[in-house]
């Protein structure tokens, strides 16, 4: 496939996206012998889990100004300066600054990262689905949701390894308990997902909870482990009423993804965001910034 390239959605200009391990990727999802890898070593649990350690020493502290440099981090939007970090990972889940992230009007992305977005879930086909048919029942491993979500908008936020990695709520009402799905840890990389989307988003580790709103009815809202990803962590309370914005949780050492469901009927999705993902082409967003109204 080719470069992977994003919308900015503040000036509209298309921009390449590269990637830590770019060629390594590539060989993993589109070349027979990394496939071989792949199945062997690289989606296994201990793999991720023995590299989230690793970047939980104190001597991974080293890596990270090579990381700012390397990936363009603005360090201005950190809470803490980076000789506040006693680890790599907690400098990955680094807070920021409130100001940074502005809480905008109607439903917000809960997260910093490239998105595609689809009124309906079934027009995800069209996108980039290879290989078996991606349902619903088979992500959620729960039928009867699968079925109340049937037709519902969906969207799939890409969290890159520059990214801020904690996630929000991005509408404001009561949340469940999270249910947890036990999997593999493939690459959440468009190389992956055009390989196989629905292999990726299927057997990969997940979660997901409900948000109840007081107007807008249900969101489903799901973060999902990737390749070297130490940890899905929540930090939020189950069972009580949340504010749009409250951060939901953070995701250790690497890429992952969040993807969310809502009633179609009552959010109207921001139309440059349907324009780009017709086009096939995901937009950069930002945590509290508006994608649906």
């Amino acid at each position: 496939m080719k470069n992977i390239q994003y919308i900015n959605r503040e000036n509209g200009e298309l921009v390449t996206e590269n990637p830590p391990g770019e060629n390594y990727l590539k060989f993993l999802y589109h070349n027979p012998f990394g496939s071989l890898a792949l199945s062997l070593v690289v989606k296994r649990k201990f793999l991720s889990a023995w590299y989230g350690r690793i970047k939980d020493k104190p001597k991974s502290t080293r890596d990270i100004q090579q990381f700012i440099d390397n990936l363009g981090i603005d360090m201005s939007e950190a809470l803490l300066p980076i000789s506040e970090y006693k680890s790599f990972n907690e400098f990955f889940y680094r807070k920021l600054k409130p100001e940074a992230r502005p809480i905008g009007q109607g439903l917000v992305s809960p997260a910093d990262a490239k998105l595609i977005a689809f009124e309906n879930v079934n027009e995800l086909g069209d996108f980039f689905v290879k290989g078996r048919k991606f349902t619903l029942k088979e992500y959620l491993n729960n039928e009867p949701l699968a079925i109340k979500f049937k037709k519902a908008s969906l969207f799939i936020f890409r969290l890159a390894p520059n990214d801020y990695h904690r996630y929000h709520f991005p509408y404001g009402g009561k949340v469940s308990d999270t249910t947890k799905i036990k999997g593999s840890y493939l690459s959440v990389s468009p190389y992956a997902l055009h390989a196989n989307f629905t292999r990726v988003f299927c057997e990969n580790k997940r979660e997901y909870l409900s948000l109840q709103t007081k107007d807008k009815g249900e969101i489903i809202l799901s973060p999902v482990g990737a390749t070297m990803v130490g940890g899905i962590h929540s930090t939020f309370v189950p069972n009580t009423d949340i504010h749009k914005g409250d951060e939901m949780g953070y995701f250790s050492f690497g890429g992952s993804t969040i993807v969310m469901l809502v009633d179609r009927k009552s959010f109207k999705i921001d139309q440059d965001i349907l324009n780009n993902t017709k086009n096939k082409i995901e937009t950069a967003v930002k945590m509290g910034e508006q994608i649906a109204n």
